[in-house]
């Protein structure tokens, strides 16, 4: 399951990759050098005369692939015993369903949970009708729903990190990248309304704490 580039990144699934050459990498890139200047309020803005739907998708797929890296860097300190139900503290548990192969949520460990959130999201990112990676293919109607639903997700995982496993994240001194990940993620949710602040509640406190100073 995990996959190891080298000593220093491992990640949960294979990173998704987007093709070079193409349209959605040059987006990839002016997203990474705005992001290199130290502004993510800037970085999250959709630049001019880009397709929202387009920059929805680079960065979906962005944040995944970091997710994915994260994840990957605490894959030991997440098991069965550690973490037998998919939590974000005591008072969120979140259960499994994806409406189509699991219709009716199932309560399961957080590493089995997010090991069906991780294969969902990827099958989602690899289909080409719902993310089209060729120039002039439309997206589909329903682009922004299957991105709210695919972004709602991908935080419980860092919600489950925040609350579950922050004491091995500071052990690997990982906490600085987690922190500047999270808080480009929750900037550019909130830029462009993406996920229902109810589903925010269980970091809310940090996401106050993470935005406050850059307002």
């Amino acid at each position: 399951r995990m996959i190891s580039f080298g000593n220093y990144c491992e990640t949960f699934k294979p990173k998704k990759n987007i093709p070079e050459g193409s349209h959605q990498y040059e987006l990839l890139k002016h997203a990474e050098a705005t992001l290199g200047s130290g502004n993510l309020r800037m970085a999250v803005v959709l630049p001019d005369g880009e397709d929202l739907n387009e920059w929805v998708a680079v960065n979906t797929v962005d944040f995944f692939n970091q997710i994915n890296m994260l994840y990957g860097t605490i894959t030991d300190f997440c098991s069965e015993d550690s973490c037998p139900v998919m939590s974000a503290g005591p008072k969120y548990e979140y259960h499994w369903a994806d409406g189509t192969n699991i219709k009716k949520p199932i309560k399961c460990s957080a590493p089995k949970y997010i090991d069906y959130l991780m294969t969902w999201v990827q099958d989602q990112l690899d289909d080409e009708t719902l993310f089209p990676s060729k120039i002039g293919v439309p997206f589909p109607k329903n682009f922004m729903s299957v991105a709210k639903t695919i972004l709602k997700r991908l935080f419980r995982v860092y919600a489950h990190i925040y609350h579950q496993h922050f004491d091995a994240v500071m052990q690997l001194q990982e906490e600085a990248h987690l922190n500047t990940s999270f808080k480009h993620f929750i900037f550019f949710v909130q830029e462009f309304n993406l996920i229902d602040r109810k589903e925010l509640v269980p970091l809310q406190d940090l996401i106050e704490k993470l935005t406050t100073k850059d307002r």
